[in-house]
């Protein structure tokens, strides 16, 4: 079940986010001043296949891994994780696993994740 992160760093000059997380998913939203959403980025199967689906306003959806920043030659080192190119997203597995992990999240929220989920179409 999707959980509020209680104190989400806000970056001056960037739109108010909020971000919400189970064992499964990330869910990082970002909205405009009056409220209403301008995006989001939903991170899933963070422990075995990480990938991201993005959608922001005016732009449109992307849909990538996430490149966790391990370094196999170096084993001290990690770097910050990156998004990189990902391939066929599954929408009605990511969907259904979805509505069952939103069930607490404000209606708003849920309604435009599971609308965005259902537009998205990979090319």
């Amino acid at each position: 079940m999707l959980i509020e992160a209680s104190e989400v760093r806000q970056i001056p000059g960037e739109p108010r986010r909020r971000w919400f997380s189970d064992e499964y998913f990330d869910l990082i939203v970002w909205f405009a001043p009056e409220g209403s959403i301008l995006g989001f980025q939903l991170c899933y199967d963070r422990d075995e296949q990480p990938r991201a689906l993005t959608w922001l306003k005016g732009k449109g959806y992307k849909h990538d891994g996430i490149d966790e920043g391990d370094t196999p030659l170096h084993d001290s080192h990690k770097s910050a994780p990156v998004l990189v190119q990902d391939g066929v997203f599954d929408c009605s597995g990511i969907r259904s696993r979805f509505v069952q992990a939103s069930l607490n999240l404000p209606l708003l929220i849920r309604m435009e994740v599971l609308k965005r989920i259902d537009e998205f179409r990979t090319p």
